[in-house]
This record gives structure tokens, sequence and C-alpha cells, in this order.
């Protein structure tokens, strides 16, 4: 059953009031597909989140209202979507918009939080192109028009990059920067169709097509609402654009631990949502059962009132049987279909083989995470482990879909489509 939602557009007759504030979207996270009949289509929609960004938005608005006016003709619109600051930002914006007819400003006082902050200002924006830039002016507003021009060329989705020629960071700490860095890797681990489609994955700095997104139900978390645009939208083609990100003049920084925590929660809800259910139930299933071999083996090998092996090796081989038995559960169950005419012993003996080195890096990555989790983040052990298994049983399940039993494009899939 489908939520309403609740937009507000202005039309060509339907012109807002100088100062007046836009009404807040309600209902579900959608952006409608095309934007309203108007006597002068928009190009561009920029939305600039705000909290507490008095002393920067003034500052924000001229810069963007300069740089915009000749690559879109004048066809852009600026909307500043400020969660009922303090410092009462949404105030100031609103006497700006006397001196920058383009510019529009929304008040929320009942939702919080970037990411559906930009959502919320897709939805009242009016342009084809729907884009997103801090109002700190850590992203440098002159890259906007670098943007522009990647649309420009074909673009369905524009990116600024730290980490191409021309980016970087300023004065970031070094453990900023292992954060960061290891922040992107884990997202490769569960999101690799997602994560690796750009260089940087964590921007907050990028231009969108409305069509590319419209009309999918977003549900991001945190402040990375570019991976819920490249899960859930149809990106056919990516350009880039190197920045350096400034460090912040007045204000101060919203960067605190729970952001990497939302983005850890926000990686798993992508992935479990873009994952093919049935099969991934099923994977799960065999996994239990190899932990019960696992645990079996392990007695009857080690236990002294059994055989009474070295507790060392009696582990390798517990958990190289329960290998085996998980590979055979796969191959005859959860990826029958795949497997399929691959009869051979030499070609049954290559799934095992890959299986078995996936396995491997699996743990390796689970003590790995493990350790970043407790020793950096200082995070609860157990929380850390459990979280560990549950990426790594991700990691595992998609390598083996894509790597081991690849279902290909003439052999039907019965979970769907992948």
């Amino acid at each position: 059953m489908q939520t309403a939602v609740t937009i507000h557009s202005f039309g060509a007759d339907d012109k807002p009031r100088p100062g007046a504030l836009l009404p807040v979207p309600a209902g579900e996270l959608r952006i409608v597909p095309y934007p309203p009949v108007q006597r002068r289509p928009v190009k561009l929609s920029l939305i600039i989140p705000t909290y507490n960004e008095g002393k920067n938005v003034g500052e924000m608005v001229r810069c963007l209202s300069e740089l915009l006016e000749e690559p879109t003709g004048g066809a852009y619109e600026l909307i500043v979507v400020d969660d009922d600051s303090p410092d009462r930002t949404w105030e100031i914006a609103q006497a700006l918009t006397a001196h920058y007819p383009k510019l529009r400003v929304m008040r929320r006082q009942h939702e919080r939080g970037l990411s559906t902050a930009v959502i919320r200002g897709w939805q009242a924006a009016r342009g084809e192109v729907l884009a997103v830039i801090d109002a700190d002016l850590q992203h440098p507003p002159e890259v906007t028009v670098a943007l522009w021009k990647e649309i420009e060329a074909g673009a369905d989705l524009a990116v600024g990059s730290r980490h191409l020629e021309g980016g970087g960071v300023s004065d970031w700490a070094l453990h900023r920067r292992i954060l960061s860095r290891g922040a992107q890797l884990l997202g490769l681990l569960l999101l690799p169709g997602v994560v690796g489609r750009v260089s940087d994955p964590m921007s907050g700095y990028f231009m969108v097509r409305r069509s590319a997104i419209a009309d999918k139900v977003m549900s991001p978390l945190g402040y990375k609402i570019l991976l819920e645009v490249i899960g859930r939208g149809q990106i056919r083609s990516v350009g880039e654009t190197g920045y350096v990100f400034r460090e912040r003049l007045e204000g101060e920084s919203k960067v605190t631990w729970k952001l990497y925590v939302d983005y850890l929660r926000h990686l798993v809800r992508l992935r479990i949502d873009t994952l093919p259910v049935a099969r991934f139930a099923r994977f799960c299933a065999v996994g239990l059962s190899g932990v019960a071999v696992d645990m079996l083996l392990l007695y009857l090998l080690s236990d002294p009132t059994m055989l009474a092996l070295g507790l060392t090796r009696s582990k390798l081989l517990a958990a190289e049987l329960a290998i085996v038995n998980n590979f055979l559960w796969n191959d005859a169950w959860t990826f029958r279909d795949a497997a399929g005419d691959q009869t051979s012993g030499r070609q049954k003996l290559t799934r095992f083989l890959k299986f078995n080195l996936i396995c491997v890096m699996g743990a390796l990555i689970s003590v790995t995470l493990l350790n970043l989790q407790f020793n950096l983040l200082g995070m609860n052990r157990y929380l850390a482990n459990a979280i560990a298994i549950g990426v790594v049983t991700m990691w595992n399940f998609w390598l083996s879909s894509r790597l081991n039993w690849r279902v290909t494009a003439g052999r039907a899939d019965p979970c769907g489509p992948r």
C-alpha cells in the first residue's frame, strides 16, 4: 500500500511571494517524475540544507547566484532547507530573497536530518536537474559550474570528488582520513556495485537528473545521500570532477562518531533492500547448517572424551568440512539454477575452490572489521562481532553469486531480477 505524498509546487502563474516560506512536503520521500509546467522551465534546482549556518548562508547564496546565472541562462533556483535552526538561519535566508529572486526557503519544524532535508527540497523543486551543496562553504561553490558541464555533456549523475586529480582535503587529522577511507572500503565490501561506481561515494556534492530518481522511494540515514541515489536510482552514466574539501570558516563542524554508525546502518539497509531475498535466505540457512557442522565436528575431534585431537588441528578440519557442507548445499539448492548444466567434475571442483577462497577472504575481513570497530571506534566487542558477521555474510553471498555461481542473462532466475 503506497503512502500519499503531499507536494506543493509552483506553476506558470503560481509564483511565491517574496520572502514567503515554501510549504514542507509530507509523506513518502519520493520525487515526482516531471517538474510542474512553467512559463520558463527551470533547468537546475540546487538544495542548500542548513542548520545553524546563519554566518555562511548569505555568502553561499551570493556566490552561487553569480556563478550559475550564465551557464544555466538564468534557469536555476536555490532552495535553502533549514531544520529550524536556533540561530534562525531560515529567517536570514528569507531576508535574502528580496535581493535574490531565485532563492526560496523552507523551514522544517517536525523533521530533522541532512538527507531528508535534501529530498524534501527536491520534492518542492521545479528543476529538471536536482543538486545539493553544503552551506558551510566547505564545498567550493565554483565547482557547481564544472558539475553542470558534466550534466550538459550527458551524465545522469555528476559528482564532486575529493579523490580525483585536483581534489583533496585541507587539514584533516590522520584519524579522520583513516575513518573516511575505511568507510569507503566497508562500502565496497557491502555494496560494490553502488560504491564502486564513483571515486568518492561519501561525497555530499553532486547533481542528478530528476528522471534518474523519479518515483523511487528514498530511505536515507545520516548524511550520505549519494549512496541512496546510486543504489535506488537508474543511473546510466556518471561524470566526476575533483574538488578540495575546505576547512570551515564559520560555525561548528557537525561530524560525529554517530554519523559513521548511521553510515554503517545505511549500508546494511541498502544492501538488504537490493538483495534477492529468497536466494539470500537460502544462503543464510546453509550458513547456519555450516555452523552446526563446525561445532559438532569440533566436539567430536577435540573433546577429551572423543578423539582428543589438538584444538588447532580440530578447528581447521571442522572449518574445512563446514565449508564442504556449505558448498554442497549451495550448489544443490541456493544456486541450483546457476549451477544447472555445469555438472562435470572439473566444473564442480573449480566452483568449490573458488568458494573456499571466498570463505577464507571472508574470515580475514571479519577479523579486520572486528579489530577496527573494537580498537579504533571503541564499540562493544559482541556488537562489533555481530556486525562483522553480518557484513561478511553479505560479502560472501555477493561474491559467490557473482564469481562462483554467476547467473547468466540467458538463464532464468527464479528469484527475479538481480
